[in-house]
C-alpha cells in the first residue's frame, strides 16, 4: 500500500475563513506586541484625526501602523518599503497588519507626522519595564556614542573659509552679469529687444544660490555667537556684581583687572567655527570607535544594570561628555521619580561642578577623574582633567608653634579614593558591561549607526523610537498575561479609519459581499497607561 499524504494545493478552497489569532504560535513576539500596543495611550495621534471632517477615503488605523513600527524597530527594520514588502511576505507582519498592506508612503507618512508623538512612547515603554520589575536605580551607568548625521562632513564649512568663498563668488558673479550684460547688449543689437536670451545663465544661477546658502550660514553662525556673547556678558555681570559686594563688606579693593564684559553686537564667530549646509546642527565629531572624523550627533544614554533598561536618552551637538552628567541625572529622576542609588561614567564626565552640582546630591558618583587603563587596574593613568585646586590646598607659612592643619580634598580627590575601595572598584568594573552592549544592541542589531532625519528635533525623535521599541524585548518574558484588560477607550469621533482588529476573520473571494457587523466599528479601544 502506497504511502498517504495530506494535501497541499495552493488552489484549495477554504470552507471557512481562517483567523488570524491562528496564524502564530501562541508565545510569538508579535503577539505580545500586539497586546502591548493595546495598552499604550495613542491618543495625541488619534485626536490628530478627530479634527478632521472625515471627508475621503478610509485610513489606516493608527494603532495598526504603530504595531507594524514598534515591530519592525525591535527586529531592527527601519525601511518603509521593507515594512510595506513584509506584510506581503512575512506571517507575523500580515498578523500585526490586520492582513492590510499600507504602502511606503503611507508608512514614512504616519512616521513623520506623528515622530514627536511616536518618540513619547519611550515614557510608556520605561513604565512598563518598571512595572515589569525590570527597573531598580541601584546602579545606572551613563555613555555617550557618536551617531551619523544625514549629511556629509564634506558639506560643511568654515566661518573663515565661508568668507573667502563670498568674497570670492561676489567677485564672480558680478563678473558673470557685466558679461550677461555684454551679450544682451549685443543680441539686442542683433535681433531686437525682448526677443530672446532673458533666461538666467545656468552658471550664474548656480554661485548665486551657494552665494545665498553661504550667507545664511554665515548669519547662523554670527547669530550663535552673539547669543553666546550674551550668556557669557550676564555671567561676567554677576561675577563683577559679587565681587563689588565682597569689596563693601571688606572696605578693600581688590587687586588684578577686573573681568572684561563682552559685547554681543560686536561678537564673532571664531574662524574655526563650522555649520553643516545639510544639516547645519550636526556637528564634526570624532568616533571614538574608528577614530575618524564624521558629521554626527552625540547620543547619551542612561541604563539601569538590573536588566539593561534605558531610563534616560538623549542627543546633543557637544562633541565630549563633560557637560553631560548632571542633564542625564535629572532626566533619569524626571522619568521615574526618584534618583538612583549610584551612577557610574567615564572621566569624559568628570568635571568638579559636575560631581559636586547639588541636582545630583544623594547619589554615589563614580566618575575618575584620570581616564582608568584598560587592563581594569586602579592605578590611574597621566591624564589629568582639568581641575582647579582649592585655596586651602596651598601652602600657606604658619606661626611657629601651630600645626598646619591638613588640606580639605579636592572632590577629584575623594573620587578617587572612592574608586580604590573594593566596593569602588566593584561597582565601576561593571560599567562597560552595562552601558555598551546597549549600544551595542542598538547600532549593530538595530540598525541605528545613523539617523536618517535631519535636525536636532526630528534626529531625536528618531532615536527615541529606536531606543523605545527595543525595551519591549525586555517585557516579553516577565508577561503572565495578554494586557488586553483596557480600562478606558479613544474614538476618533469624525476620522474615517480601517478597521485593524485581529480578531476580524479575513473575508475570502468568494464571500466578498458578506459584511461582518464587527467591521462597522472603525475605531479600537485604546487602553490608557496612565
Amino acid at each position: 500500500m502506497s504511502k498517504q499524504f495530506r494535501t497541499c494545493s495552493l488552489d484549495q478552497p477554504l470552507l471557512l475563513p481562517p483567523s488570524l489569532q491562528d496564524w502564530l504560535p501562541e508565545k510569538h513576539l508579535a503577539r505580545f506586541i500586539a497586546d502591548v500596543t493595546e495598552a499604550l495611550d495613542l491618543s495625541q495621534i488619534l485626536d490628530e484625526y478627530g479634527r478632521r471632517d472625515g471627508r475621503g477615503t478610509l485610513g489606516y488605523h493608527p494603532l495598526m501602523m504603530v504595531r507594524l513600527l514598534l515591530y519592525g524597530y525591535c527586529l531592527g527594520m527601519v525601511s518603509s518599503r521593507k515594512l510595506e514588502r513584509a506584510t506581503y511576505q512575512d506571517v507575523a507582519f500580515r498578523y500585526l497588519a490586520a492582513d492590510q498592506h499600507p504602502d511606503h508612503d503611507s508608512i514614512a507618512s504616519f512616521r513623520q507626522t506623528h515622530l514627536q508623538a511616536l518618540a513619547g512612547l519611550f515614557m510608556q515603554a520605561l513604565q512598563l519595564c518598571e512595572k515589569a520589575g525590570l527597573v531598580k536605580l541601584g546602579h545606572v551607568a551613563i555613555d555617550g556614542t557618536k551617531l551619523k548625521a544625514n549629511a556629509s562632513k564634506h558639506k560643511a564649512m568654515s566661518y573663515e573659509r565661508m568668507t573667502e568663498k563670498e568674497k570670492q563668488l561676489r567677485e564672480e558673479v558680478e563678473k558673470l552679469l557685466a558679461q550677461a550684460a555684454e551679450v544682451d547688449g549685443e543680441e539686442d543689437a542683433k535681433y531686437g529687444k525682448g526677443k530672446q536670451g532673458d533666461e538666467l545663465p545656468a552658471e550664474l544661477a548656480r554661485r548665486e544660490s551657494r552665494l545665498k546658502k553661504i550667507a545664511e550660514a554665515k548669519a547662523a553662525l554670527e547669530q550663535e555667537a552673539r547669543e553666546r556673547a550674551c550668556i557669557e556678558k550676564a555671567a561676567v555681570e554677576a561675577r563683577l556684581e559679587e565681587r563689588r559686594q565682597q569689596e563693601e563688606e571688606s572696605g578693600k579693593k581688590f587687586g588684578g583687572r577686573p573681568p572684561q564684559v563682552p559685547d554681543p553686537e560686536q561678537a564673532k564667530p571664531e574662524p574655526k567655527a563650522q555649520r553643516n549646509f545639510t544639516d547645519p546642527d550636526s556637528r564634526i565629531m570624532m568616533d571614538g570607535a574608528t577614530k575618524s572624523f564624521t558629521q554626527a550627533y552625540n547620543a547619551q544614554a542612561a541604563v539601569d544594570s538590573h536588566a539593561q533598561i534605558i531610563v534616560a536618552a538623549a542627543l546633543t551637538q557637544e562633541a565630549n561628555d563633560k557637560q553631560q552628567l548632571v542633564p542625564m541625572l535629572k532626566q533619569v529622576e524626571q522619568n521615574l521619580g526618584r534618583k538612583p542609588e549610584q551612577a557610574s561614567a567615564d572621566a569624559g564626565y568628570f568635571s568638579e561642578a559636575a560631581v559636586t552640582d547639588e541636582k545630583v546630591a544623594g547619589i554615589e558618583l563614580l566618575v575618575p577623574p584620570n581616564r582608568q587603563k584598560h587592563s581594569g587596574g586602579s592605578q590611574p593613568e597621566q591624564v589629568t582633567a582639568e581641575i582647579d585646586t582649592p585655596a586651602a590646598a596651598q601652602p600657606q607659612d604658619q606661626p611657629a608653634g601651630q600645626s598646619t592643619p591638613p588640606p580639605a580634598k579636592s572632590a577629584a580627590e575623594t573620587m578617587r579614593d572612592k574608586l580604590r575601595t573594593a566596593a569602588g572598584k566593584a561597582v565601576y568594573k561593571m560599567r562597560k558591561a552595562v552601558v555598551e552592549p546597549v549600544f551595542g544592541q542598538i547600532k549593530a542589531v538595530r540598525g541605528l549607526a545613523g539617523l536618517l532625519d535631519a535636525g536636532p528635533g526630528k534626529s531625536l525623535g528618531g532615536m527615541a523610537d529606536h531606543v523605545s521599541y527595543p525595551q519591549l524585548d525586555e517585557v516579553v518574558p516577565s508577561r503572565t498575561a495578554p494586557a488586553n484588560g483596557l480600562n478606558g477607550s479613544i474614538t476618533p469621533s469624525k476620522s474615517s479609519i480601517l478597521p485593524c482588529t485581529r480578531q476580524n476573520p479575513h473575508i475570502f473571494q468568494n464571500t466578498k459581499h458578506f459584511i461582518l457587523s464587527s467591521m462597522t466599528n472603525s475605531a479600537q479601544p485604546v487602553a490608557s497607561a496612565q
